[in-house]
C-alpha cells in the first residue's frame, strides 16, 4: 500500500476514534446528570465541533493567538501521530478529547463565549453538551 494511502486511512481512523471518544464522554456526562441519552445529537456533536473549530480559525474577530492554537489543534487531530498512541485502549482516544476540551476552554477565555455561540453550527442542546464537556456553565 502506498504511503499516501496509509496517511489518508490514518487520518480517517483518527477522526473516527475522536468521534467515538467524544461519544463515550458525552454518554458518561449525560448519565451523571441523570438525563436520557439522545444518540442522534451525540453523533452530530463531533462533526459540529470540527465545523466550530474551522469557523473560529477563519474568524478575524477571534484573537490571532487563539486562531493559531485552534489551527494547530486541527492539524494535530488530522495527523496520525498522537501524544498517546491510539492503539492503547481508552487512553489513546481520550487524549484527543481532552486536548479538544482544553483548547475550547482556552478559546472561551480568550475569545469569549459569544464567539463559540456565534459559530456553533449545531443545536442548542449540542452546545449545552459541549459546554458541559468543557466544564463551562
Amino acid at each position: 500500500m502506498p504511503d499516501w494511502a496509509i496517511a489518508v486511512l490514518s487520518v480517517l481512523a483518527g477522526v473516527l476514534v475522536l468521534w467515538a471518544a467524544l461519544l463515550l464522554i458525552l454518554w458518561v456526562q449525560a448519565r451523571r446528570a441523570g438525563r436520557d441519552v439522545n444518540w442522534r445529537q451525540i453523533m452530530r456533536l463531533v462533526a459540529d465541533v470540527v465545523v466550530l473549530l474551522r469557523r473560529l480559525v477563519a474568524d478575524p474577530e477571534v484573537p490571532r493567538g487563539t486562531r493559531w492554537w485552534l489551527g494547530g489543534l486541527l492539524v494535530y487531530l488530522l495527523l496520525p501521530i498522537d501524544l498517546v498512541p491510539d492503539f492503547i485502549p481508552v487512553l489513546g482516544y481520550a487524549d484527543d478529547a481532552i486536548i479538544v476540551a482544553i483548547a475550547l476552554r482556552y478559546t472561551i477565555r480568550t475569545a469569549g463565549r459569544p464567539a463559540i455561540e456565534r459559530h456553533w453550527p449545531g443545536t442548542p442542546q449540542g452546545l449545552e453538551s459541549l459546554l458541559t464537556l468543557v466544564g463551562v456553565r
